[in-house]
């Protein structure tokens, strides 16, 4: 219990440090690319496989996961999967992705690293998000479409399983906050602007 009262607050900050640093800004600048004038201007993933191609979004990507992934991992291995503070280390890492200290706070949508979050968190919920995301970026061609019917479809089934509880939580506010940062994506949505997945 003691224990908890520094572990707890040390790995929370540390899932912000962690989730601010935002690979495809990196990968970008490594390439003398400015991401955030390519494309949509997102930092993510998705921006990245416009203007890098591929294969790097498919790295950048991984990391963005595994930036999210790891401080929960560190929070389920030290404190509990039930613990407030895991629950708060995975807010954390995706408020650092959006909001990152080493960016001007300005940063992604918080996809790939909620992913990661929720992979350990509770790995069904992934796969039902997954699959989601698959299913309707396919047949929209929308990434967004998939992305936030894929996180909607991840907090109910955390819900289901997990009920009342700090993971549940902590995905229904990194929903919330995706669905925020995708608000201009639903913007062009609602006009038939929005750009179609790489």
């Amino acid at each position: 219990m003691l224990a908890a009262v520094w572990i707890g607050p040390t790995l929370t900050a540390a899932a912000y440090l962690s989730g601010s640093v935002c690979f495809g800004i990196v990968a970008a600048r490594r390439a003398g690319v400015d991401l955030r004038s390519v494309g949509s201007g997102n930092v993510g993933a998705t921006n990245v496989g416009r203007a890098l191609g591929s294969r790097t979004a498919r790295v950048v990507l991984f990391l963005d996961a595994a930036k999210g992934a790891l401080p929960v991992g560190v929070g389920v291995w030290l404190l509990g999967r039930l613990d407030p503070y895991t629950a708060g280390a995975a807010l954390a890492a995706v408020v650092g992705h959006c909001y990152p200290l080493y960016f001007g706070f300005r940063g992604g949508k918080g996809v790939a690293t909620a992913a990661g979050v929720v992979a350990v968190l509770q790995p069904i919920a992934l796969g039902a998000g997954l699959l989601t995301f698959l299913v309707l970026r396919k047949v929209t061609g929308k990434t967004s479409v998939g992305s936030l019917s894929g996180v909607l479809v991840a907090l109910a089934t955390v819900g289901a399983i997990d009920r009342l509880t700090p993971p549940t939580y902590a995905v229904a506010a990194i929903v919330v906050l995706v669905i925020w940062r995708h608000r201009e994506n639903l913007s062009r949505l609602r006009q038939g602007e929005e750009l179609d997945a790489p």
